[in-house]
Parts: structure tokens; sequence; C-alpha cells
């Protein structure tokens, strides 16, 4: 360790020494399918209606973005009643850059020293990092070992046991991609009556048909939070825009915590036009699913144990390597994520021809990676 380096141990937060940090491969291969973005590019129809929207913009970033990003959440909640059916007013809707920035708003707002946040691993990695840097003991609940599933009861009893200020829930779950039992959203509620429950809905637009929105139960519900992102039905990743709804109380506690003018002005245009265009962006979610399906059945096929997922995204089991098996991948110009699961691993669904590519490489490679109980 150099001196500087050794300087700067010894300044960082004592809680901080020791930790990676958050972060993905990003490699240049032929097939990336290790981040869940969507892999077809934007449309060109709403690249030119995003440039004639930004040329005004880009003359005025002389002036602060609109603070409250007023036609964004307008936009906002014109989509999502249209997509879900649920009716949300402008002054329940909350944006950042990406939901990990509005994650941590509520974080800051409900956790803090001396209180804790509850999630049910395995589950979205950031939760806890957004937790624990922030401040706030993370617990880990835990979900039924083998099938990941997680019951009302569980989730309750496990609730009562911890006494948190924040609960986080995911549905669909990343990274199993399984939907959340509907009633474990009510048990949570009731068995952490001090906390905030955030039903993180980041894959929301890929879930099988039948699967319900807890967006249905915000009424009547002022501790429940909604959180979904336009980085992956939306092809919008590199947009970085993530967005809650929940009681318009709730939303404004958030102003205390976030950094004045957070969004900017092209960020706050980009995502407006992009959600003009929403019936285009979202062309390839059908599309998309369909190719989820294809790699659940053929890896089904090679004698792997996939989950049935309601995401863009697939785990699967029955690696005798999984670290093994994610080099051997690679080696192939295929990129897929270990998600530290022991003898699972990740893979994005992406166009049919990235799809092919991996079943493929994945075909040649189960023989002898597949495990013998399989």
């Amino acid at each position: 360790m150099t001196g500087a380096a050794t300087e700067i141990a010894r300044l960082i937060r004592p809680d901080l020494r020791g930790r990676s940090p958050y972060g993905a491969p990003q490699l240049d291969v032929p097939v990336r399918l290790n981040t869940n973005e969507n892999s077809y590019p934007v449309p060109e129809a709403i690249v030119r209606a995003v440039l004639a929207a930004l040329e005004d913009d880009v003359r005025n970033l002389n002036r602060y973005p609109d603070r409250d990003f007023t036609d964004l959440r307008e936009a906002l909640t014109t989509y999502l009643e249209k997509q879900s059916g649920v009716t949300v007013m402008p002054e329940q809707v909350w944006a950042g850059n990406g939901s990990n920035e509005v994650l941590s708003h509520l974080v800051q707002a409900f956790g803090g020293h001396g209180r804790t946040a509850l999630g049910f691993t395995p589950s979205y990695s950031m939760h806890p990092i957004i937790t624990e840097t922030l401040g706030t003991a993370w617990a880990d609940g835990l979900r039924e070992s083998g099938t990941f599933e997680l019951t009302a009861e569980k989730a309750a009893e496990q609730a009562r046991a911890h006494h948190p200020s924040i609960v986080f829930l995911c549905s669909p779950n990343n990274p199993t991609g399984t939907a959340l039992p509907f009633e474990v959203i009510g048990a949570v509620l009731e068995a952490a009556p001090d906390a905030v429950v955030v039903v993180d809905e980041a894959y929301a637009e890929f879930a099988r048909p039948g699967t319900r929105s807890a967006l249905t139960l915000l009424p009547g519900n002022p501790r429940l939070v909604v959180t979904r992102t336009m980085s992956k039905a939306f092809a919008f990743a590199g947009g970085r825009l993530g967005y809650l709804v929940a009681a318009p109380e709730l939303v404004d506690a958030l102003r205390l915590v976030r950094l004045p003018y957070h969004l900017s002005t092209p960020t706050q245009t980009i995502a407006r036009v992009a959600l003009e265009h929403a019936d285009l962006l979202l062309a390839t979610v059908e599309a998309i699913k369909g190719e989820r399906d294809r790699i659940v059945d053929g890896l089904a096929g090679m004698g792997l144990t996939p989950v049935p997922s309601d995401s863009n995204f697939v785990l699967f089991g029955g690696l005798t390597d999984a670290q093994a098996t994610w080099h051997a991948l690679l080696e192939a110009g295929v990129l897929v994520r270990d998600v530290g699961i022991a003898h699972h691993l990740r893979v994005t669904a992406g166009t049919p021809q990235e799809t092919s590519a991996f079943l493929e490489a994945m075909a040649r490679l189960a023989g002898t990676h597949r495990q013998e109980n399989t």
C-alpha cells in the first residue's frame, strides 16, 4: 500500500474500510447479457424527437432545471395509469437519477443511526449497499433455501423480529426473477407498523399475465412505496431515470434529503419524450419475454434448473462450478452474471441472436459443467 493509500485508509469512515464498490463487469464482448439491459437500440424516430426537444434546453443550460420536474411527473402519471390502470396524482411521484438515487432518498429520510432496514436475501444487491453506506443497519432476512420463495408468514415473522424502519421487497425479485406473492406485502405492512415498506418493481413491465402491481395497494397505505425504473423496459439505462409512487406526504419528506436541482434539464426532457413514445419503446417487451421463456425451456432441456421468470432475465442452477461456467461462457464471447449463489448464474434475455449464442454455448458446456445429480 502506498503512503497516500495508507493515509486515506486512516481517514475513511471505519464502516467503509475493506468494502468493495458495486460493479458488474463492463467487458467488450460480442454478447453482453449480464446487467439486464434492453438489447434493442432506441428507435430512430425517438432519437430525432429527443434531439429536437433538447435544442431549446441546450440554449438555456445557464438556468437551473425545474426543481420539481413538473412536466416529467405529469408524463409519469399518464404512463402509469395507461400501463397499470391505477390513477396516480403528480404529487405522488418522485424521480431521481436511476432508481438507486430514489432508494437512497428513502434511506436518508427514513433510515439513519439506530434504525434498521430489512431485506430478504437473495435480492437486489444495492439494497444493503445503499442502506449501510448511509449509516443504517441492515437485517438480512431469508427466503426458503433452494426455492428462494418468500411466504407471507415467514416475511411477517422476520419483520416482527427485526423491528425495521424500512423493509425492502422486490417484485419481480432480482436475481431470481420471481414475482412476489401479493399477500406478502399486506403481511409485512401489518407486521412492521413503524416501517416504510418499499416494493421494488424495476422489472414490472416484463411480468407474466395476471401478476398484480403493488400500485393497487397505495390507497389507504401511506407507508407503502412502489419504485420503478425506465432503465429496463424503456431501453433507457443510459438515461438514468428511476421513480417512485407513494402518498404525497411521504414524497414531501424526500425533499428534505434530495440535493438541489438533482435532475438535470436534459434528463427530464429525454425521459419525458421517451414517455410520450412509450408504445414504440415498449414494443420490444413481448419479444424479450419470448426470449426469456426460450431461455427457460432451452436450459431445462439441457438438464439445468432455470427459475421461471417474470423479468427480463433468468436465474439458472445445476452447475458444478458457477465461476468456471462463467469463465467458459466468457471465452465463448458471452458475458453473463455471477450473482454469488452457489451453482447458479443469471442471464439477461436479449435479442434472438444473442439468445441463440448463449444457448449454443451452454449446450456445448452443459455436459461437463452440469451437476451429476441434476
